[in-house]
């Protein structure tokens, strides 16, 4: 049973797109806005996903380009926009479809199946070798909740495996320690410095040779923590 994450500010829609998906037999996942659904994401298995483009916080096509930077799963993005321009830009932002509001809740499925269809052909869908990231001698298997370093195994704290599990999915990409919070966390910032400090500092003293001299976790100073490329 595929996961389709539906995403839309519109909380009537959401939940009535979310309605006709699971009578399609789908499991849905609902987000309202560009920022929350990268969280939804990060923490679901999900194989296809519908993008409003207007929200708060974090618009829908941010969100489609946040997301093309590590995952290649089908987005199908809806708007209230029918020109040309404004389909060319979204699917310019790696959008995979686009569907213009409003529309018929049945064309819309079809649509996803399509693009589901589409995806498992080509193989482009998560395999159950997927969920392995590795970085150096650092490998994470999500399908296991397992840590290894240079072979050998590493026990990790729930919140230290989601804050390590974050950053080596985006190798050399920063993240700023509000971001790394909130999508751990899953709520607004507050004072979260020390927090993050505190599990980065750990993490390093397991997976680290030198963790005063770290190898894979590395600081940015004034900007954040990310796993260095290696």
């Amino acid at each position: 049973m595929a996961g389709i994450l539906i995403c839309d500010d519109d909380r009537e829609i959401a939940t009535a797109i979310a309605v006709y998906l699971k009578n399609e037999g789908y499991e849905t996942f609902l987000a309202h806005d560009g920022r929350e659904s990268l969280s939804v994401l990060e923490d679901n298995d999900i194989q296809l996903i519908i993008m409003d483009i207007m929200m708060p916080n974090m618009d829908g096509l941010s969100a489609t380009m946040e997301i093309r930077q590590s995952r290649n799963i089908p987005i199908i993005m809806l708007s209230a926009k029918s020109e040309d321009a404004d389909k060319i830009i979204g699917l310019s932002a790696g959008a995979d479809d686009y569907v213009t509001k409003p529309f018929n809740p049945l064309e819309l499925i079809a649509r996803v199946k399509s693009q589901l269809r589409r995806f498992t052909v080509l193989g482009s869908l998560p395999s159950p070798e997927d969920g392995v990231y590795t970085v150096g001698g650092v490998t994470i298997d999500d399908n296991h909740k397992s840590v290894t370093v240079d072979g050998e195994s590493v026990r990790l704290t729930p919140l230290e495996y989601k804050i390590a599990l974050l950053l080596i999915r985006h190798p050399g990409r920063v993240f700023s320690i509000d971001e790394i919070y909130e999508r751990v966390w899953g709520e607004d910032a507050f004072c979260a410095d020390n927090a993050i400090a505190v599990h980065i500092r750990r993490i390093r003293e397991k997976i680290e040779i030198d963790p005063k001299n770290p190898r894979y976790l590395k600081v940015v100073w004034g900007l954040g923590y990310k796993m260095e490329k290696i």
